[in-house]
């Protein structure tokens, strides 16, 4: 018996001599990141290293996410438990590959774009200094998101990866991080406004040690958000508006507490169903939507459709519509990069000042008199 408790004791000392223990941050150091809208994230720094902390990487998520970000050197002198953190990262990021074209502006309004080495699809890419990169070889296709080519990733080793989920099972990010690289959940799109998917830019501006650039780049953006917002309070008239169109036998349409239906009140316009409330989209039928919406003023973001003989075709029935008949319906999916990228689906989430000025310029023709919209154009 005494041998056996010797050979426990010697066991348990050995294994707490291994065993990494976290070094304590002095806490009268410690700064936490303001965030002013964004609630998916936060992050602490405590002088030598930094703490980035994923709490809602997609809906109904049980679990958060916690990454070490310091130089080299403090790491070489840290010392923690094994899996204490999800992921560490230097603070010195030399190559980064990113999954989702919202992550894109980011890192060019940061002039971090240098950085990155890889994305799944970049045909959907469409600023102008990333698709230079693409054609100059410096950016690799890494396949679909679906299925991210894990052997042309493992060759390019990034420092980390910014990937997102939407249930947390991902067989590809598991052979990334065994690799030991890294992944971060962004989970920018979960966010429940439009200005708190955009204050985002500072999760990217934590990781390239550009706080400072990234917070007076939300606070300009946040700004102008907030001034459109005034001006459209000014209007005299609040348009009917419509939104979305039919898949299969179901018209789907934002819920009013949306971030899309958000820009709707914001620009001041009657959307017919900004009193509803929810997770997810409205799912309706046609016959629902004709009767409440079938004189609606202007229709906006029919789905895909990029002119008035594809929204006919797809369903004669559109045209009972006084929009359509008027031809008021407007649509950002003819703006697009030179390789076919619809580039609302990259800058809309950074940029949701010139999201709203579009559609107060379209409801309110008489506001903001020298603006042109930026995403948003006629259907053809």
């Amino acid at each position: 018996m005494r041998l056996s408790a010797f050979f426990l004791f010697l066991v348990a000392f050995v294994s707490c001599k291994n065993e990494r223990k976290i070094d304590l941050p002095n806490t009268s150091e410690t700064k936490t990141l303001e965030l002013k809208y964004a609630e998916g994230f936060s992050v602490t720094d405590n002088g030598n290293h930094k703490v980035l902390t994923i709490l809602n990487p997609w809906p109904n998520a049980d679990k958060s996410y916690k990454y070490l970000i310091a130089s080299s050197e403090a790491l070489s002198k840290m010392t923690f438990p094994k899996d204490y953190y999800d992921g560490v990262i230097t603070n010195d990021i030399k190559k980064l590959v990113v999954t989702s074209t919202t992550h894109i502006p980011a890192l060019e309004l940061l002039g971090a774009e240098q950085t990155l080495v890889g994305f799944p699809g970049t045909d959907y890419i469409s600023s102008e200094k990333i698709r230079k990169r693409i054609d100059e070889g410096k950016v690799r296709d890494l396949g679909k998101n679906e299925g991210i080519n894990t052997e042309v990733l493992l060759e390019l080793n990034p420092d980390v990866v910014i990937g997102f989920g939407v249930d947390g099972v991902n067989k590809t990010f598991e052979t990334i991080k065994k690799a030991g690289i890294p992944v971060i959940y962004n989970g920018d799109w979960v966010e429940s406004s439009a200005l708190a998917k955009a204050e985002w830019i500072k999760f990217f501006g934590a990781l390239f040690n550009k706080e400072m650039e990234a917070d007076a780049i939300f606070n300009q953006i946040e700004n102008d958000y907030l001034a459109a917002k005034a001006i459209a309070k000014q209007a005299k008239n609040r348009p009917t508006v419509l939104s979305g169109a039919m898949h299969k036998d179901v018209w789907y349409l934002p819920n009013g507490s949306s971030p899309e239906a958000q820009f709707l009140k914001d620009a001041n316009v009657n959307y017919l169903w900004g009193e509803t409330s929810g997770n997810g989209s409205l799912a309706l039928s046609f016959e629902a939507v004709l009767d409440k919406a079938k004189d609606a003023e202007l229709w906006l973001s029919p789905s895909y459709y990029r002119s008035f003989d594809q929204l006919k075709e797809a369903n004669a029935l559109y045209t009972n519509f006084s929009a359509f008949k008027n031809q008021s319906i407007y649509t950002f999916t003819n703006t697009t990069g030179v390789t076919g990228g619809t580039l609302y689906y990259e800058l809309g989430t950074a940029r949701p000042d010139l999201v709203l000025k579009d559609l107060i310029k379209i409801c309110h023709p008489e506001l903001l008199e020298n603006y042109k919209p930026f995403f948003f154009k006629k259907l053809k």
